[in-house]
């Protein structure tokens, strides 16, 4: 009798919300691919926040998160809903950071998400058609929508005293959303677009698209692509044979890599990706630096913050169960609508578990400033960018 009273109270620990587990998250980005330069980053801004959770002793009755990596190749939709279907199965991780790139976003989440009810907080997948896409409250996403990433480069390419651009992209849902963006906001303003033509990654060759975009013409040439893949191609194809000598570039395209490969005939070249001044943004830069890493690096903040906001989410449900969190994503980036919520910061997540465990309100601000609108997605800034001397400078914010 004493055994079984013994096993009747241990199984009662067990079931109880103050019992320590291993919580699984995933981190679905494109390891290999054309975005594969910046997925070390990104793992690693999702993984510092995963630690800083889990060394803070106070999440879920001390249960500690544990990262999940998994491939989604960024272009191939079937390999990257595969890698997805074992994080959630296999691995039963509680949540996702991811996907990264629009096309295997969308696929994941309506193959892979919406069938098992997983939350997904992407930090790069910017397509427009995101925004509109059936997601039961599942999905959200901590960099803006390249709707907004249009206005910002007509913007930019007007107040250089451009007024006309060839336009290429992607073939892609990423690519064929941000160029329509780029498009309608350039043309709105005035300008003129030559040609908006599509490339497929992964070619040897692109002499075949340059002759088409230099035949068309413009003053530069807009390259809504990927800097490991055929944006990169099209860049050099087209300084080999002196078509364009300038380059837009806009998020998909802003890398080190992509400078480190072209060399000194990108410089003068301009663009935006998301980014932030915030405070938050500069205390996560110190905190990568002491961590090995470049915290400026594309879409590492975002990375951060979309591991914090699912952790702190599940916190304030006090559940690891995606069905039930989901509901605190938006009330714990947004905080109260009277703006009394403590503003919580890179380094603050021990805090804001605190806080969370009092009743107190929070407003998570984060890497990157966050605030959701809409269906859950990032309202969002911009780090202007210009290449100088074979590197990426920022000159400015959005």
């Amino acid at each position: 009798m004493k055994k079984l009273l013994l096993a009747t109270a241990a199984t009662a620990a067990l079931s109880g919300a103050g019992y320590a587990e291993e919580v699984k998250i995933g981190i679905l980005v494109g390891f290999t691919g054309p975005l594969e330069s910046l997925a070390p980053a990104m793992a690693q801004g999702a993984e510092m926040a995963m630690k800083e959770i889990s060394d803070s002793g106070k999440f879920m009755g001390g249960s500690t998160v544990v990262p999940v990596r998994a491939d989604s190749t960024c272009g191939d939709s079937a390999a990257g809903t595969a890698a997805a279907e074992r994080l959630v199965t296999s691995d039963q991780v509680k949540g996702i950071v991811g996907g990264d790139c629009s096309g295997v976003t969308g696929a994941v989440l309506q193959n892979v998400a919406r069938p098992n009810g997983m939350v997904m907080i992407s930090p790069s997948a910017t397509s427009p058609a995101l925004t509109t896409a059936e997601d039961d409250g599942l999905f959200f996403r901590t960099a803006p929508s390249d709707a907004r990433e249009g206005e910002v480069m007509a913007e930019i390419l007007g107040e250089k005293g451009v007024k006309s651009i060839a336009l290429t992209y992607t073939n892609n849902d990423y690519g064929k959303g941000l160029a329509e963006a780029i498009a309608a906001s350039f043309t709105a303003k005035g300008g003129t677009v030559t040609i908006n033509a599509a490339h497929e990654d992964g070619k040897s060759d692109y002499s075949a698209e340059v002759a088409a975009l230099a035949s068309a013409g413009g003053d530069i040439l807009v390259v809504a692509g990927y800097l490991d893949g055929g944006g990169k191609g099209i860049i050099q194809g087209s300084l080999d044979t002196g078509a364009f000598a300038t380059f837009g570039l806009p998020g998909g395209m802003i890398g080190d890599a992509l400078p480190e490969a072209i060399g000194a005939g990108l410089d003068g070249s301009y663009g935006q990706i998301a980014g932030s001044d915030s405070q938050g943004a500069a205390k996560y830069e110190e905190m990568a630096a002491a961590a090995g890493y470049d915290g400026t690096s594309a879409y590492s903040p975002e990375s951060y913050d979309a591991a914090a906001l699912i952790a702190l989410a599940m916190a304030a449900a006090n559940s690891t169960d995606p069905k039930v969190y989901k509901d605190k994503v938006i009330e714990i980036a947004n905080g109260p609508a009277d703006g009394t919520g403590e503003k919580i910061y890179p380094g603050d997540l021990a805090k804001a578990l605190d806080l969370i465990a009092a009743g107190t309100a929070i407003d998570y601000e984060g890497a990157t400033a966050v605030t959701l609108i809409g269906p859950g997605e990032s309202a969002g800034r911009y780090r202007v960018i210009e290449v100088k001397g074979g590197k990426n400078e920022t000159v400015g914010f959005r």
